[in-house]
């Protein structure tokens, strides 16, 4: 059932690439532990008592317990697929509560450095280069997530209206504008990625030098070489010049429902987290300032 459900939430769902990867690894590792613990219990059979003891396993080993939770969460939409397939009467998750998590803000890169990312790299002017530096470009400047960058194709990209088109988590649409600046970018990468690499039948705007659609591990790669060039931030991903695209906004006064939609999110909750950096910024101004701080 397990097969089965990866290619529901893989083809059905939609979910990323990674996100699926994550799944499988949680739902394996929880069986594996019912077939060395308990006899070779299948996980369909497992009750509330042998998740509870999987996770007070997983507490005991000192597993962080944002990680923890992340399982608990793969075994609930396992679960509720098999309660809607009929394959189980009863949630064995029905009791199971997440762990408390310290509250940790988003990593972003300082308007200064972002600057100095975007505007201070000499890319060299080939295929390879004009690819790296449009890949930072989007990410900063659209806040995509890394999925939709590598899924994103080049008939979705509306120069004339400067919008582009991007398929996020749930299979949901949603329309991103980008900057003047980043038309002529894409027409220049266009231009030496056709002539360089050709057209490539796919149809994604990212290719490798082979052709092929963009991988993850690259475009990783990627961001954390030029990230360690002008960046102090511990974490270096795509992921935090997400959070920089939104907690820059938010700086600069955006109203967070449009950051909302921005960013895809599908709860106000989720994006409010970016207010917090905008009040760190203030106190820290107010700590600097105030005669009385």
């Amino acid at each position: 059932m397990i097969d089965s459900f990866l290619k529901y939430i893989q083809f059905e769902k939609r979910y990323s690439p990674q996100t699926v990867i994550s799944y499988a690894t949680d739902l394996h590792q929880f069986q594996t532990f019912l077939t060395e613990e308990f006899s070779g219990t299948m996980i369909v059979d497992a009750n509330y008592g042998l998740v509870r003891s999987w996770v007070v396993k997983l507490v005991e080993l000192k597993l962080d317990p944002t990680s923890i939770n992340r399982k608990i969460a793969s075994l609930r939409s396992f679960y509720k697929f098999l309660l809607r397939q009929e394959v189980i009467s009863q949630d064995p998750m029905q009791k199971i509560k997440i762990l408390k998590t310290a509250k940790m803000l988003p990593h972003f890169v300082s308007e200064a450095d972002a600057v100095q990312l975007m505007d201070n790299v000499e890319f060299q002017p080939d295929h390879q280069g004009l690819r790296d530096q449009l890949v930072l470009e989007l990410f900063y400047g659209t806040g995509m997530r890394l999925s939709e960058l590598i899924n994103l194709k080049e008939s979705r990209i509306n120069l004339r209206d400067r919008t582009l088109r991007v398929v996020g988590k749930r299979n949901k649409e949603r329309v991103i504008p980008f900057s003047a600046q980043l038309v002529s970018l894409i027409e220049s990468y266009l231009k030496i990625r056709n002539k360089e690499i050709g057209s490539p039948t796919h149809g994604y705007l990212f290719v490798t030098d082979a052709g092929e659609q963009l991988y993850p591990v690259l475009v990783n790669r990627v961001v954390k070489k030029y990230m360690r060039l002008f960046t102090t931030v511990e974490k270096k991903s795509p992921h935090v010049l997400r959070h920089t695209y939104a907690t820059h906004l938010l700086n600069k006064g955006a109203e967070i429902n449009a950051v909302k939609e921005l960013l895809g999110h599908s709860s106000l909750a989720a994006t409010q987290v970016y207010t917090h950096n905008s009040m760190e910024k203030l106190k820290k101004v107010f700590e600097q300032a105030h005669p009385k701080a």
